[in-house]
This record gives C-alpha cells, sequence and structure tokens, in this order.
C-alpha cells in the first residue's frame, strides 16, 4: 500500500485510489442489491411463495440495510473502516452463498433478509459518506456523485447478467454468482484501502501538505458513538427534515422502482430480462445524473437541487401508469427522466448533512438519515406486494411514491435556510 501510495505522489493524490477501491465495494454491494428483484418470480415458481412472503423478506433487508448505517459509521470509528469493511464483504459472501441451499421461507428471511441487510448496510452510502469525508477537503460533492453512480453502474452491469443467468441456469446460479462477486473484491480492500490519509503521511485533497494530521480515533462503543450522534442531531429540525426527504427518497427509488419494477413489467407481458434491461438502462442514466449531481452540489444551492429532483421523480411515477400503454414513448420517456433522478439526491444530502452536523458527527448522522431511506424502502416494498396481491395491479402503489415525492419536494426547502439578518439602520 505505501508503494502504490509513494508512486501516485507527485501524479495524482491516493484518495482517487481510495475512491476506486470503494467504488467496487459499492458496485458489488449494488449488484446485491439488485439480485432479489431478478430472484422474486423465479422464486415464487420454484417454491410457490407468495409475493407478499417475498416481499416480507426483501422489506426486512432494506430495513436493516438503513439501520445499519448510524453503526457501521461509529464500528468505522471504533475498529476501523478497513477492518469492518472486511468483515462485512465475508459475511455477504459466505450468506450469499448459502442461500443457494435454502428450502424453507424462514431461511429466505434469515439469509436474504437479516444477514444480508446488516452485512450489505455496512458496504453502502454510509461507507461512501465515511470515505470522502475522511479523503477530501474539495471536490467533496463530485466524489459523492461518483460513489452514489457506483449503485447504478451495479444495476448497469449485474441486472441484465442476472436475468439472463436466472432464465438459463435458474435462480441458484445467480446467488452463487453474486457470492463469488463479494468474495474477488475483498484483497483489493485489504491491499489498497487504508484508514485515512494520515495512515500514509498524506494530508486530505486540497488540503496543503503541510496540513495537520488528525485521526479522530474514537475508543467509545460503537452503540455509544451511534446513538450520542443522533441524540444531538434529534434536536436539531434540519435532521428531522433530512430524514423525511430520505424516506421518501428509498420509498421511491430501490424500495419500490428496484423491487417491484421487473415484476410490474411482467403484469404487461414484458419479460424478466426486457424489464431488467429497461432498468439497466435507467441505471446507466443514473450513472450521468448521478455524478452530475456531485458536480453540481458544489456549485449550486443544495436545497434547490433537491426540489427538482423530487418534483421530478414524483411526476414521472405519477405518469408510469399510462407509460405501459404507449407502445413507444411510453417507458423510454419515464426511463430518461427517472433513470437521470434516480439517486442524484444522495450528493446533495450529504453535503448538507456535512453543513449542518459537521466533519466529526456528520457520517454517523447521515447514517441515520439513510435508516430513514431503507425504513421508506422497506414500507413500500412490503406494501408494493401487499397492494399488488389484493388490487391485481401496481397502479395505486405507484401513484402513492409519486405523491410523497412531491410533498418531499416542498419540504426540502427549508432544509439548513439560514435567517435574514436585517441590515442596520445606516449601515
Amino acid at each position: 500500500m505505501q508503494l502504490i501510495a509513494n508512486w501516485t505522489r507527485g501524479r495524482f493524490h491516493y484518495a482517487w485510489v481510495a475512491l476506486g477501491v470503494t467504488f467496487l465495494v459499492m458496485l458489488i454491494t449494488a449488484g446485491t442489491r439488485a439480485t432479489p428483484s431478478v430472484m422474486m418470480v423465479p422464486l415464487e415458481h420454484t417454491f410457490g411463495w407468495s409475493r407478499a412472503t417475498i416481499s416480507l423478506a426483501l422489506s426486512i433487508n432494506l430495513a436493516l440495510f438503513g439501520l445499519m448505517g448510524p453503526f457501521s459509521a461509529a464500528a468505522m470509528q471504533r475498529f476501523g473502516l478497513r477492518r469492518t469493511v472486511l468483515v462485512a464483504l465475508a459475511a455477504l459472501a459466505v450468506a450469499i452463498g448459502l442461500s443457494s441451499l435454502m428450502q424453507q421461507t424462514w431461511q429466505l428471511w434469515l439469509i436474504w433478509g437479516l444477514i444480508v441487510g446488516c452485512a450489505s448496510g455496512v458496504t453502502a452510502m454510509t461507507l461512501g459518506a465515511t470515505v470522502v469525508n475522511r479523503w477530501f477537503a474539495e471536490r467533496r460533492g463530485l466524489a459523492m456523485g461518483i460513489l452514489t453512480a457506483s449503485s447504478a453502474t451495479g444495476q448497469l452491469v449485474f441486472l441484465p447478467l442476472l436475468a439472463a443467468i436466472v432464465e438459463h441456469y435458474g435462480w441458484r446460479q445467480v446467488v452463487l454468482t453474486v457470492a463469488g462477486g463479494a468474495a474477488v473484491i475483498l484483497p483489493l480492500v485489504y491491499l489498497l484501502l487504508p484508514e485515512r490519509p494520515a495512515s500514509l503521511g498524506l494530508p486530505l485533497y486540497g488540503e496543503p501538505a503541510d496540513a495537520p494530521q488528525t485521526t479522530n480515533d474514537n475508543r467509545q462503543n460503537p452503540i455509544a458513538i451511534a446513538f450520542g450522534a443522533l441524540g444531538r442531531a434529534m434536536k436539531v429540525r434540519d435532521f428531522w427534515l433530512l430524514f423525511f426527504s430520505f424516506f421518501v427518497c428509498g420509498a421511491s427509488t430501490n424500495g419500490y422502482i428496484g423491487t417491484h419494477f421487473i415484476a410490474m413489467c411482467g403484469d404487461y407481458g414484458i419479460s424478466e430480462v426486457g424489464g431488467a434491461s429497461i432498468l439497466a438502462a435507467m441505471g446507466a442514466l443514473d450513472l450521468i445524473g448521478t455524478t452530475l449531481s456531485g458536480w453540481l452540489s458544489d456549485r449550486f444551492n443544495n436545497r434547490v437541487l433537491l426540489f427538482w429532483y423530487y418534483g421530478l421523480r414524483g411526476l414521472a411515477l405519477i405518469y408510469l401508469p399510462y407509460a405501459f400503454g404507449f407502445s413507444y414513448f411510453g417507458l423510454p420517456l419515464f426511463g430518461l427522466f427517472y433513470g437521470l433522478d434516480w439517486v442524484a439526491t444522495v450528493p446533495p444530502t450529504v453535503r448538507l448533512t456535512n453543513d449542518v452536523f459537521g466533519k466529526q458527527d456528520a457520517p454517523i448522522v447521515f447514517g441515520w438519515v439513510v435508516a430513514g431511506h431503507q425504513l421508506g424502502a422497506a414500507c413500500t416494498a412490503l406494501i408494493g406486494g401487499m397492494l399488488r396481491n389484493s388490487l391485481g395491479t401496481y397502479t395505486l402503489a405507484t401513484m402513492m411514491s409519486g405523491g410523497l415525492c412531491l410533498i418531499a419536494a416542498i419540504l426540502v426547502l427549508r432544509i439548513h435556510r439560514r435567517a435574514l439578518v436585517p441590515a442596520k439602520v445606516g449601515a
């Protein structure tokens, strides 16, 4: 690791290497997150499990994926970032591999609900926010946009591949492929991801070479660290606005579209590979949209950016039930607007969290905000499946998600809004 750092010195900052490794970790996590949507219909056919039963496992997964955020950020402070990520990746590889042997619903809930939900929560958005906070003093928005775009790239790379594997070889080969991906990334994390710039004798990206190096080690219990940050955050109104807006973000993205879109396409006669390809195309658009969002968040008002992101997403979702009725322009038009906006909300939300809560608390507070994201995702994953079972259509659930986005678009304008100070007379 030190040899590579010495080689990069004078060429580029090692922060970009750390960012690249983190991108790959989050890419594998995104592939893991995409797997259940591909497996939903095959599991239904293989075991006779209802869509609501499978959605319950995904709901548990999504909730724990978010709830692990603050505790994983605290564990990274207490035990070290690299050690925490290595343990999580190893748990993912073993658990996903074992899921190829499952026969009962409780095994589905245990593996894909509990274990995968907890482990993937360590290697997702909170990891990205922690790495950006530790390594970058400048271009944080761009760095977070690149990492967030790994979710889109994960869909782009994995969804069509996994759908094709399901179609030709069955769902068991899918889980073995994903488990292998998690195992392959372990050596890269061990060899190339240091704790922080100070571990290599470097300043943060954008800091002068003689800037003081800090470690910010915290020897408290991770649970105490996480709840201590939550206690401070709960007294601030902006925390609740961030929490609710990200609740809506999760409810309208991976909880609903990410979980149910392929099955929704099946209701209109579109195959699993076809639905996965549409979702992958939206992922490709989001790779552009989220990276651009990170660039914009370094330059423009983040509250206004969030207003547009949530508003356009809400309108796209309200339009979706009608999109299936148009032969040519329907789904492509939805995919264009929704894809560019898929997780574009993340860089401005991270930026606002840093602005409100400061460098020390921000990664953990953002972990709690991510918990809100995944609770929203868990709600719509479950409710979407239940409404589909009872009504035979996803239309009502889609409209509800779109309406929540429009509400969030108004509320985000209140985040980190400083009061205007009247000018002094005669000044």
